[in-house]
């Protein structure tokens, strides 16, 4: 993620760095080495469906930049599960600009019937870009089902968003962008009088450095070594940059020449200009019935007046005099920041107060990367914190919540501790409920961690630790649904959960507690997932968490649990994915013991 200029002054980064939600290996200086930072709510070529990388492709290289381990398959779960609105979406769109106020934020979109709709509610959530996909780009990857039958034409798309923005006034907000399939000079033009900015080639720049579209990615197995981690066929890799380069040169030209042929110097003065259009007079069968009335439906916008929403706007919509930015004012912060100290600060907050932290954090992986920072800060706050509390939270980041807190509570953590804590550990403070009886902390908690360690002394809802890396969670109760999709890490529940327990989990573990009159754990387990009694190792790794969990929260229930150890030992059970049967806490043998079991593939076929 750090520069590094090369010949030419170009630059060994990709300046637009792509999320959804809690994708694999965001970490905060993934997100700071981003001049954008790009929301894929969906692609065009599988609209709705998470992306899927094969273990056999998750070598010790992936594993290490993913956040996650070796040969391990990685599933991204759909944008539905923690974008049920666009209010969801806004405060993904939040989250980011809090981090990195200089990096734009852009949404990827599906091109389909009422995209409209949408495209002016992204832009009302403060987004700067909105990229229209169109049904004819995507991944080698994808399976035959997605390509074939989903999605719509980008031309729809892009007319219909383009139309709907400058009707409700938002076409000034946002750049629009268009990608999915885009071949030729001839498509730019084509893109640009139906209303695009900026257009995006993804498959055909792969094909000039050398991609023959085998469609086999999937199995690493690339015949011309572009997709694959295979050395040996990587060795088949003969592409170098300047065939790109020669491309955009030709695709330019193109455009120039087309332009030239309408009359016009320039890109800008076509953009919107969808009166210089008109359907070809041909007698095919298929496009007979073709109406493409729509495109004489769009607004007029013959002058530069009329075109006022260009030129791009510079500065981000990014939302300044937040909490975060009070404390970066602070000299003590600062100097934890820049000159590695150590510093306690306690203030309030509410829960208005959004992504609480996330400048901070971004402000220290701007200077020190994601763990160069041998500082430390122990921020306390008091009151119920807004959503997305603790946002990427990196290691030397003590956050304490008295309180409560909303949805998203350490999203994208990546090191640190987080812990909530109910108002009556302070003194002359009292509630009138039982922590572990009650909710503390709201849905989708944990989302996409890749590290740290997160403590919640009482109950959390939905989607706990959906598509945890490596986080290390304790809560004393959790809604439905409860490490779905989880390639790592440990959780622990000391209380009940809803159903569906550990459904897409490839890896990592949880311990969870089955006590109570009429609770019977196994009923809300996924049958993707396995469930043993906690050996030996598994004891020791459990207690030590709880432990981890009284410290950091005063759990009443945790010390109740280690008070009466031999009691409710017998009563946990550790649920794992296959993947797992190798690990010691799992298997129950010690690392440096001689096992049968020499390999993870070995475990694996022993566990089946």
């Amino acid at each position: 993620g750090r520069r590094r200029e090369l010949q030419n002054g170009d630059i060994a980064r990709s300046k637009v760095k792509q999320v959804a939600s809690g994708r694999f290996g965001v970490t905060p200086a993934y997100l700071m080495s981003a001049e954008q930072i790009e929301i894929k709510v969906a692609q065009g070529a599988k609209p709705g469906e998470g992306g899927q990388l094969p273990g056999a492709k998750v070598n010790s290289y992936i594993a290490s930049i993913r956040a996650c381990k070796e040969g391990v398959m990685l599933i991204s779960p759909p944008p539905h599960h923690d974008i049920y609105s666009i209010e969801d979406l806004a405060q993904l769109i939040y989250d980011l600009h809090q981090i990195n106020p200089k990096a734009k934020v852009s949404v990827k979109l599906v091109a389909q019937v009422g995209i409209g709709t949408v495209a002016s509610g992204v832009a009302k959530a403060d987004a700067d870009v909105i990229q229209i996909s169109g049904h004819d780009g995507g991944t080698g990857a994808s399976p035959l089902t997605s390509i074939k039958h989903a999605g719509g034409p980008w031309e729809l798309g892009l007319a219909e968003a383009h139309q709907a923005l400058i009707e409700n006034n938002l076409r000034d907000r946002v750049v629009l962008r268009v990608d999915g399939g885009l071949k030729t000079g001839y498509d730019v033009v084509l893109g640009a009088l139906l209303g695009a900015d900026e257009f995006g080639f993804g498959t055909i720049a792969m094909i000039s450095v050398g991609c023959v579209v085998a469609r086999i990615c999937h199995t690493n197995n690339c015949p011309v070594g572009v997709t694959t981690q295979k050395e040996k066929l990587r060795k088949k890799f003969d592409g170098a940059p300047n065939d790109v380069l020669n491309f955009f040169l030709y695709a330019a030209w193109e455009v120039r020449q087309v332009l030239a042929s309408l009359g016009y110097r320039s890109l800008s003065e076509v953009i919107g200009r969808s009166d210089l259009l008109k359907q070809r007079d041909r007698e095919l069968a298929k496009t007979s019935s073709l109406d493409l009335g729509y495109i004489h439906q769009m607004p007029q916008v013959k002058t530069k007046a009329a075109r006022a929403w260009q030129p791009e706007t510079a500065v981000p919509h990014s939302q300044m005099g937040t909490l975060d930015d009070e404390l970066l004012a602070r000299d003590d912060v600062m100097r934890a920041i820049e000159k590695h100290e150590h510093v306690t600060v306690e203030v309030p907050i509410c829960n208005i107060d959004r992504s609480a932290t996330a400048r901070i954090t971004g402000a220290v992986a701007q200077r020190h990367g994601n763990r160069g920072w041998r500082g430390s800060l122990h921020l306390i706050f008091t009151g119920c914190a807004g959503q997305s509390f603790g946002y990427a939270c990196l290691p030397g980041l003590d956050l304490e919540v008295r309180g409560d807190a909303n949805d998203y509570v350490g999203k994208s953590m990546h090191g640190g501790r987080i812990r909530i804590r109910p108002v009556s550990c302070i003194k002359e403070r009292s509630i009138g409920f039982k922590p572990a009886e009650s909710v503390i902390v709201g849905n989708t908690c944990l989302y996409g961690a890749t590290g740290g360690r997160f403590f919640a002394s009482g109950r959390a809802g939905e989607r706990f630790c959906v598509r945890n890396s490596n986080a290390e969670a304790v809560v004393e109760g959790a809604g439905d649904h409860c490490c779905e999709y989880m390639t790592g890490g440990v959780v622990v529940v000391l209380g009940p959960v809803g159903r569906n327990v550990g459904a897409g989990q490839t890896g990592g573990w949880g311990y969870f507690l089955e006590n109570g009159d009429g609770y019977k754990f196994e009923d809300r387990l996924n049958a993707d997932v396995k469930l043993q009694r906690v050996n030996s190792i598994g004891a020791l790794q459990l207690k030590e968490l709880i432990n981890a969990h009284l410290e950091a929260t005063g759990s009443e229930q945790a010390q109740h649990i280690l008070d009466n150890w031999d009691h409710f030992l017998p009563k946990f059970w550790h649920v794992y994915p296959l993947s797992e049967v190798g690990s010691p806490e799992v298997s129950g043998i010690e690392p440096n013991a001689e096992s049968p079991l020499d390999s993870p593939i070995e475990a694996l076929a022993a566990a089946k």
